[in-house]
């Protein structure tokens, strides 16, 4: 007995087969994202996964989506993983930045490349072309200036390693969604190693310094502010966000559920917290609640002078009309405040380091800061603040060795107990 012949698939549903390697290949033709049709593969275990994957494509196509094929330009591809994929997951603020990166750096780099040829030897070719190229001449800033190569005195404005080390990784972000969609059987710009930048030193405040800030800000209307920033180690854009139902004074708590942000699109914005986990509950020190307090009141005397011209939004920080303080505007206030004081110039997000670093070297367990800083893993604190760490291993060091090294033995010293292996 003959077996039934397979039901021919209709016109428009592609074509499926299966691979010398034993897994089901689909293909067929859908909207690219440059405009025209071209023919997609994609690839299953089992023939049923295969015509799946092709039907859920050209679902999308017939729906007018463009879906990106392995024959696309990785300009093209760039451009369609970003308009159709990317936007639907990142913060505005991180998507302009991603945009900037393909657009200045990717785009002129390997745009005209094929998806599918794109190699590991391509990748890292670019990447060291990157890194040794002067970006002056390279965006043609000289034609438009008159300056660096035009008049034959280049800058040699290179970039950093960590911007290199940002583009490769908006790169290999794009690439690996290629590869869970089936379009690229592996990404690879996995497969080229870049060197770690170092970590951007920060130069923390010490305990005097932070007393001699703090005793300053006194008479700054944003005293609560300063407060909040090194006795928490919220950031900047928490702080901004926090509205007066987050505070609950009584209990002396502060949920921190939202971060103020300037977009290109909205403004200033409230947005989510920067990660799950740093949506969090804090405790208030006592002269957080108490400097919250008279700051509330010196708000309700600004609305009552302001009339009509308030703006209430909820915000704990705001203008002197009730609008959302901007966080350049923050910055700039904060420098005239460390030049007034006479300390020495740092950013504003020091503070926070600030914070973290005097804890640690109060004995404070690593876990207690992590929650306070709302950092999503414990890894990250440990990593940050790891010379902190070693001055103290260094402290305690120090310390066996003065104990070890005097040479007295202490009669009244209890005998050394036996250890348990």
């Amino acid at each position: 007995m003959t077996a039934p012949k397979r039901k021919a698939r209709a016109n428009g549903e592609g074509t499926i087969y299966q691979r010398n390697d034993g897994r089901w290949e689909a293909a067929g033709y859908v909207l690219a994202a440059d405009g025209s049709r071209k023919r997609v593969r994609v690839y299953g275990t089992t023939r049923k996964n295969a015509a799946d994957k092709l039907a859920e494509k050209i679902a999308d196509s017939n729906r007018g989506l463009p879906v990106a094929t392995a024959d696309s330009t990785v300009g093209v591809y760039l451009a369609y993983w970003l308009n159709s994929v990317a936007v639907h997951r990142l913060r505005e603020n991180t998507l302009t930045r991603y945009a900037t990166c393909i657009r200045l750096y990717l785009k002129p780099g390997l745009g005209t490349k094929k998806l599918a040829r794109l190699t590991a030897r391509d990748v890292r070719t670019f990447l060291d072309r990157l890194r040794t190229t002067c970006q002056c001449c390279a965006q043609e800033l000289d034609i438009v200036r008159r300056r660096c190569c035009r008049i034959g005195e280049c800058c040699d404005k290179l970039l950093s390693p960590l911007t290199v080390t940002y583009v490769h990784s908006v790169l290999k972000s794009a690439l690996e969604h290629a590869v869970r969609e089936d379009e690229l059987p592996r990404n690879v710009a996995r497969n080229v190693k870049t060197t770690v930048p170092r970590p951007r030193r920060f130069t923390p405040l010490t305990a005097t310094e932070a007393r001699q800030l703090l005793q300053a800000a006194k008479a700054d209307r944003l005293h609560a502010l300063y407060e909040l920033a090194l006795r928490t180690g919220l950031r900047k854009g928490e702080l901004l966000g926090l509205h007066w139902e987050d505070l609950d004074l009584d209990a002396g708590t502060a949920a921190i559920r939202r971060s103020l942000q300037r977009t290109r699109t909205g403004g200033l914005t409230p947005l989510p917290t920067k990660t799950r986990a740093s949506e969090r509950r804090i405790a208030l020190p006592t002269r957080c609640i108490e400097s919250l307090k008279s700051h509330r009141e010196r708000q309700e005397k600004e609305r009552t002078a302001s009339g009509t011209n308030w703006r209430e939004r909820g915000l704990v920080f705001t203008t002197p009309t009730g609008g959302p303080l901007d966080p350049a505007n923050l910055t700039r206030r904060f420098c005239v405040l460390l030049d007034q004081t006479g300390l020495r110039r740092i950013r504003f997000h020091d503070l926070r380091h600030s914070t973290a670093t005097l804890l640690l070297e109060q004995g404070v367990d690593l876990v207690v800061i992590k929650e306070l800083l709302g950092h999503a893993h414990i890894g990250v604190t440990a990593g940050v603040y790891a010379h902190v760490r070693l001055r103290l291993q260094r402290q305690a060091i120090d310390t066996l060795n003065d104990s070890l090294g005097t040479g007295n033995d202490d009669p009244d010293d209890p005998p050394a107990a036996d250890v348990i292996r």
